[in-house]
């Protein structure tokens, strides 16, 4: 199914984070020394100041509200923290197995958000609600060019 014009914004950045695990993953096997880790860790922490953040504002601010009885919004809300927590992590001492672990749980969370969450959304919200939804996220997301 095509994404609702309302929730593109969202899975831009998705398509975002997947490129970012995408390519921390390929560079990590091709070198895994503590300056590449590093180097790796600034990015994921650079996207995660960028985009992230703004992603998940808007989720909690604009989406999750209007879809507050739906299930896995708690599980995404914990997802948020542990993302959160993950970069504090990298921040203090990047690790190969810290980077790995983030790149992973950002990929299932992206993968939760696009096939089930936003599928669920765009067939049982109303109109006027994707719209007014859409409308706040178009004011609020931070657009990146990779």
């Amino acid at each position: 199914m095509l994404r609702d014009r309302s929730l593109i914004p969202l899975s831009r950045q998705h398509q975002h984070g997947l490129a970012l695990c995408v390519m921390t993953e390929r560079a990590l096997r091709e070198d895994a020394s503590a300056r590449n880790i590093a180097k790796l860790s600034g990015k994921a922490i650079d996207h995660y100041d960028l985009e992230l953040t703004n992603h998940f504002e808007m989720e909690e601010q604009i989406v999750f509200p209007a879809i507050s009885a739906h299930p896995l919004v708690p599980d995404l809300l914990a997802q948020h923290r542990r993302l959160e927590a993950m970069i504090a992590a990298l921040r203090a001492e990047p690790s190969s197995e810290q980077l790995l672990e983030f790149v992973a749980l950002l990929r299932s969370h992206i993968r939760l958000e696009e096939n089930e969450l936003f599928q669920d959304i765009q067939t049982t919200l109303p109109r006027e609600t994707l719209d007014s939804i859409g409308k706040q996220i178009d004011g609020k997301v931070v657009r990146i060019c990779l």
